[in-house]
Formats: C-alpha cells, structure tokens, sequence
C-alpha cells in the first residue's frame, strides 16, 4: 500500500490558533476513575484490577478495543509522562511490560498494540491521569460492527478475562522472561 501526502502548511497557523480555543483540562480527580481505584484495593474484583505494584496497577478497560483490553496506571495522577519523575517512568512502562506479559500468557493473541493518549486531543478519556493501553489482537478481532453500528463486541465477560488474567499471575505469567 502507498499513499501521497498532501501538504497544507498553511493550516498550522489555524491549529496553533485553536490552542486559544481548547477545552479546559479537568482539575485532578474530576474524573480520574484511577485514582479512586488506586485509593481503594479492597474493591479490586469489582473493579477489574489485575495486578498492583507499589507504584501503580493494571485494570480491565470497561470499553475494550478487543477482548482482554488492559489499562496501565500509576496510582499518583499527572497528565503526561514527562510530569512524573525517572522512577515512577520506569514503574509505568514496567507496567505497560506487565500488561504485555499478562496478555500473551493468558490469551495467547497474534499481536498487541499499545498506546497513550497524552490529553483531550489525543482522545485521552482521562487526561489528569496519564496511563497506557495494553490491547490483544488476532486477526478478525474488528468487523462492520464497529463501523456499521458504532458499537465493539467483545467475545467474553471482563469477569471470566479477569478470571484468566489472575490465573495466569499464579501461573507465574509477570515473571521477567
């Protein structure tokens, strides 16, 4: 597949002009689901969180991409990585290794994506608290669903996911390879 790119650098200076005109950041906690899960372990089942470190845990995304769709996040809330420092960077994307980990041993997919979306723009549903997606693929995993009605279908309960995440935890899945 090839593509062209058309360039338009004219329109940067109606993006910059827009920065004036973005919504404003949520204050801390507004909406900040993970901390509220960080500050409540004793509700980690019902919340669908997987693991927790000192730092930080993986929980089950709510609205997942693809079935097992895991989120990474450290319990302290900043909005962008560069806000947190060389420690705590260091336990996030070994979370983010975590959920990589986790997801192969228990799922078996034919790939992974991940990503963070740093602020409203990037489409970051919480952008006072920076965290990553770990998402299993197979090839499949989409279909006119998503395009035709606007809606995923995930083929599991995140019960029996996370089930089979903390399964594979005592199987001795998050051991470093």
């Amino acid at each position: 597949m090839s593509h062209s790119n058309i360039w338009a650098p004219w329109r940067m200076a109606y993006l910059r002009a827009l920065k004036s005109q973005a919504p404003k950041e949520q204050s801390p906690g507004s909406s900040d689901f993970f901390r509220r899960y960080w500050l409540e372990p004793e509700n980690d089942v019902e919340n669908h969180v997987i693991h927790r470190t000192e730092l930080g845990f993986l929980v089950l995304n709510r609205y997942p991409y693809a079935n097992g769709h895991l989120l990474a996040a450290l319990g302290t809330a900043a909005p962008t990585l560069l806000e947190y420092d060389q420690d705590h960077r260091t336990a996030f994307w070994s979370l983010v290794e975590d959920g990589c980990r986790l997801v192969r041993h228990a799922l078996n997919p034919q790939g992974v994506n991940i990503g963070a979306n740093i602020g409203d723009a990037a489409g970051a549903g919480v952008p006072e608290h920076l965290h990553a997606h770990v998402v299993p693929r197979w090839a499949g995993d989409t279909n006119f669903m998503s395009v035709v009605g606007t809606i995923r279908v995930a083929p599991d309960s995140l019960e029996s996911v996370a089930d089979l995440y903390r399964e594979s935890i005592a199987q001795g899945a998050l051991q470093a390879d």
